[in-house]
């Protein structure tokens, strides 16, 4: 459009010349004042074009697919896009939490919504609500993990409730309200035979009573070997996405009183990365064993990057803007753990969502003191909309793409 507008400009000039040994023209004050009328309607035409924001087609959806394939969608970096986001309106999405929904909850700055991840050699499909809908008609999604897996299923709900024109016809099963322990949640989208599920299993595997003759600091276990006693509800999907790791630290298991166990021993002196093994052998050996791989489309989510800080990183400090540095939260010890347990889950594909490096400068996203109960900061969840729709954006990219 910029090579038309200077050809616009410049153009009118041999146009001009051309016109001056014409007879049809009286004068050279009329050629000019045709000349300069036209040149004057192109320059409105270009400046409206180059100001207009952009409006997504549907062709940039099936362009853009195309290339998915063909690139790692994690290699990239984020760039500022005013025109495209945010997604949705949590104010307004009854499955959004009010504690992720950060402008509501008071947070004035808005610059965190703007940004899009753009990877290195490809381009990420433009979300189009209705034709997720419809592609994903008589499906079931599943999710499992933590609280961060909560907030990806909220997004992703969310985000389809932009292509739904009656919102009654979206309900939760149940007829539960979205709160952070109840451990399965379901939204219906009625009109097109749609579930999208939230299974809490914040280790994947069995958490266990306290066995005879243990020390008494030991208050529960957490059985290595075996699958939490609701995996059988995950398998009966067409997508699974998994996710672990924010609660594999020692603030969650050792000082609570948690210790690991394999059969009947206890394993007092295991590390927790040497745990966090163990647990996704016994998932990939449950995966491999339980999984139709004819209509169940898997992946499993790597540790998302926090932003505490100071001693003990007890402090949150939420930036305006991405960090220019990462300064080494682009690696992960529990990420490197799923990289390679997935590679163990054969005849079971696995795709990675290698989120880890693109969310390592994102301490602008995260919850801060913006959430339900501002007195407690928060430097691990992030805000909807947010982060967790770049994620889902990847997922669907996926999806589409998938030859089931």
């Amino acid at each position: 459009m910029l090579a038309l507008c200077k050809r616009g400009f410049f153009g009118w000039k041999g146009i001009v010349k051309t016109h001056l040994g014409l007879k049809t023209f009286q004068s050279f004050n009329g050629v000019l004042a045709v000349g300069s009328s036209l040149s004057f309607l192109l320059v409105l035409a270009c400046a409206y074009s180059l100001l207009s924001p952009r409006v997504p087609q549907q062709a940039d959806v099936a362009t853009s697919s195309s290339s998915v394939t063909d690139c790692n969608l994690f290699e990239g970096s984020w760039i500022q896009d005013q025109g495209y986001y945010p997604l949705y309106n949590s104010s307004i999405c009854p499955f959004a939490e009010q504690g992720f929904d950060c402008l509501a909850n008071g947070r004035r700055d808005q610059g965190y919504l703007k940004w899009r991840w753009k990877p290195k050699d490809c381009t990420i499909p433009i979300f189009n609500a209705r034709l997720v809908l419809e592609k994903m008609r008589g499906k079931r999604i599943v999710f499992v993990g933590d609280s961060l897996s909560r907030t990806q299923w909220e997004s992703l709900v969310c985000m389809l409730m932009t292509g739904v024109d009656d919102k009654r016809d979206v309900y939760e099963v149940n007829g539960n309200t979205i709160t952070k322990r109840i451990r399965f949640l379901g939204i219906r989208f009625s009109s097109y035979n749609l579930r999208v599920d939230f299974y809490r299993s914040v280790f994947l595997v069995q958490t266990g009573s306290v066995p005879k003759r243990a020390p008494k600091r030991v208050k529960s276990t957490l059985k290595l070997d075996k699958m939490d006693d609701i995996s059988n509800e995950w398998i009966d999907s067409d997508v699974l996405i998994f996710n672990s790791g924010h609660w594999w630290t020692p603030s969650k298991l050792f000082e609570m009183g948690c210790y690991f166990q394999v059969g009947g021993s206890l394993k007092l002196g295991m590390p927790i990365n040497t745990g966090f093994k163990m647990a996704l052998e016994t998932w990939a050996s449950w995966a491999a064993s339980n999984l139709n791989t004819k209509r169940t489309t898997v992946f499993f989510r790597t540790f998302e990057s926090s932003h505490w800080s100071g001693k003990n990183f007890a402090y949150c400090k939420v930036t305006q803007n991405p960090l220019i540095t990462t300064r080494g939260k682009e690696r992960n010890a529990l990420s490197d753990i799923i990289l390679r347990a997935v590679k163990k889950v054969a005849p079971v594909p696995v795709t990675v969502l290698h989120v880890t490096p693109m969310c390592a400068s994102r301490s602008d996203a995260h919850v801060g003191t913006w959430s339900d109960n501002p007195s407690v900061p928060d430097c691990s969840h992030w805000c909807l909309p947010g982060v967790p729709d770049t994620w889902n954006e990847i997922l669907l990219s996926y999806i589409l793409n998938n030859d089931h």
